[in-house]
């Protein structure tokens, strides 16, 4: 079994989005640093309300997913089609913009920490039309998995047991087979995880770092791993927590105009006409 090892390093940089949330943002900060079929990675982390309390007031999207994964605070989210979600912290949403959204996700708080993700997940071709669709997962739905010196929580996709069998995550059944877990492991711990050979895969440690064989990954960065079967990381001398993502790439094109991500240039141009018509769903 060929064991992944770290290819490249894509550091985080810090953007403001929405109404001037401050993030740090790694894949997605150019057009060209994707990982199909992952556009997009954004860590948003203060204890300064100025930095997160204006919020992402209401704007669309088409033919990806976005997935929101919270460690600390909580979100409220609204679309226009009058569905409502509280993200509470050690959450998620899983929201398929499909063939269209127009939503806001604006903090429920005043004060304290505020620690969470967001990614985007491209769709194939065939389901950038489906209708949009969602998934708001508890905390207290995420499986939680006691490893040696550390724990693992299952978003999607699965880990093993200790007597071998899976313990799949909430979300199953997609095209892009996507795994995620939030892994945390305390000072030179080991975790290993058996993933698909064809399948993309990286991570993003959000404390302390790990080490990918002998080569080094610090905090806020995304470490895009080598083809290979299984993945095998070793917490640095801090412990650390991190994000394990993989999915099945698609192979098509990519066409992104801000919120629109489509196969071709026309299929962008019907979207913003949809948008402006206020027929995007």
């Amino acid at each position: 079994m060929t064991t992944r090892s770290l290819h490249k390093i894509i550091p985080s940089i810090p953007v403001s989005d929405g109404a001037g949330v401050k993030l740090r943002r790694s894949l997605g900060q150019s057009q060209g640093l994707r990982l199909d079929p992952f556009l997009m990675l954004d860590e948003f982390a203060s204890d300064n309300p100025d930095d997160y309390i204006a919020g992402f007031p209401a704007h669309p999207h088409r033919g990806f997913e976005t997935v929101t994964y919270m460690l600390e605070g909580d979100f409220l989210h609204e679309d226009h089609l009058g569905h409502k979600g509280h993200l509470r912290g050690g959450g998620a949403q899983w929201m398929t913009a499909g063939r269209g959204i127009i939503h806001s996700e604006m903090p429920l708080q005043q004060s304290g920490r505020l620690h969470g993700f967001q990614f985007w997940i491209n769709l194939p071709a065939a389901e950038k039309m489906k209708p949009a669709a969602y998934r708001d997962i508890q905390p207290e739905d995420i499986p939680l998995q006691q490893i040696a010196g550390g724990s693992v929580r299952v978003v999607a996709g699965s880990v093993a047991r200790p007597d071998g069998q899976p313990l799949p995550g909430p979300i199953q059944g997609l095209s892009t087979a996507p795994l995620f877990l939030d892994v945390r492991l305390d000072a030179g711990q080991r975790f290993s995880q058996a993933v698909d050979a064809g399948h993309t895969a990286f991570l993003y440690p959000y404390a302390g770092s790990v080490n990918v064989g002998t080569a080094a990954l610090p905090a806020r960065q995304v470490g895009v791993l080598s083809a290979g079967e299984r993945i095998e990381v070793t917490a640095g001398s801090d412990g650390a927590g991190f994000l394990l993502l993989a999915a099945r790439p698609l192979g098509e094109a990519v066409v992104q105009y801000g919120p629109f991500v489509m196969n071709t240039r026309e299929e962008i141009e019907q979207a913003l006409d949809d948008y402006r018509a206020g027929t995007l769903t």
